[in-house]
């Protein structure tokens, strides 16, 4: 599902102490557009916390999955991203019946926040690690949202540019390195050269094109680029644990409001179609559960 578009570039910027990432999606943002119809609003802030979840996770050591996860008891009440150590990516987003999108994030209200989680798989087969850090969302844009959090969680002087339309979505992050908080004017040559990037130009360049005008008076290191894709973690396994949790009756009901009388589960990630009969279900609360790491569909 990905082409020469859909890659994750890092880079350094040596004489100036800065380290960077590079994503652009194209065949893999319209697969996921693909399975749901947003407002353009809702759909560009899919875009960017989609691309922001890939460059996250360049800055980050992620052996299993890092997410982005917006929440709100207004008009947005999930967006979620994801991406895994594979170079897998989903998403999706949910807004409240009947409301309009939010004109920005500040506007979600004093309740509204931002997770970013990481996920690594555990040692010997255990439990999954899992680390957190949460933000308000004060700023109004995702971008402000995230170096808020870098500013929050790490103290190091952090930049991201995130863009996304019906066709692309594209994004770079620019971070001081750890040390090098006495070289302000390496990081404040960059800030500014970073200023002058376009909306147009990030959507539409490739890593090498962009990277190369924008920092032509810089040394500029290419640490290598992964291929990115669509790529969804539902499974039988998955849906027969959703259903022991929510246990007996209400799997039941599911099942019993159904015309073929078997219960049926859509993953709103890739549309995947799970039916599981009346015996099956019976079973599920026979049988101990499977050991996964996780019973969540995301």
């Amino acid at each position: 599902m990905s082409d020469s578009s859909d890659l994750l570039h890092r880079f350094l910027l040596p004489d100036a102490h800065v380290r960077g990432a590079h994503v652009r999606l194209d065949a893999t943002w319209k697969h996921i557009l693909s399975h749901a119809s947003y407002p353009e609003a809702v759909e560009a802030l899919l875009g960017e916390a989609l691309v922001a979840s890939a460059l996250l996770s360049a800055h980050t050591k992620v052996e299993g999955r890092l997410s982005l996860q917006a929440r709100s008891s207004s008009a947005l009440r999930t967006l979620f991203a994801e991406c895994t150590a594979a170079g897998t990516l989903r998403g999706i987003a949910r807004l409240a019946d009947g409301e309009v999108p939010p004109e920005d994030l500040a506007s979600l209200g004093s309740d509204a926040m931002l997770a970013v989680t990481i996920e690594n798989p555990g040692l010997g087969g255990g439990e999954p690690m899992r680390y957190q850090g949460l933000v308000p969302l004060e700023s109004p844009t995702l971008s402000g949202a995230l170096e808020d959090y870098f500013d929050r969680s790490e103290q190091l002087p952090t930049r991201l540019i995130l863009a996304a339309d019906g066709e692309r979505a594209a994004g770079l992050l620019l971070q001081a390195l750890p040390g090098a908080g006495s070289d302000d004017d390496g990081w404040n040559r960059i800030s500014l050269l970073a200023a002058t990037l376009g909306r147009n130009e990030l959507l539409d360049l490739p890593a090498d094109i962009l990277l190369t005008r924008l920092f032509h008076q810089e040394t500029l290191q290419d640490l290598g680029a992964k291929p990115l894709q669509f790529g969804c973690s539902c499974s039988q396994g998955r849906v027969e644990d959703m259903l022991r949790a929510l246990g007996r009756e209400e799997a039941e009901a599911a099942a019993g409001a159904s015309v073929s009388g078997q219960a049926e589960i859509i993953c709103e990630f890739c549309g995947k179609h799970y039916h599981l009969s009346g015996s099956e279900i019976d079973q599920l609360f026979l049988a101990p559960p499977a050991v996964t790491p996780s019973s969540r569909l995301q």
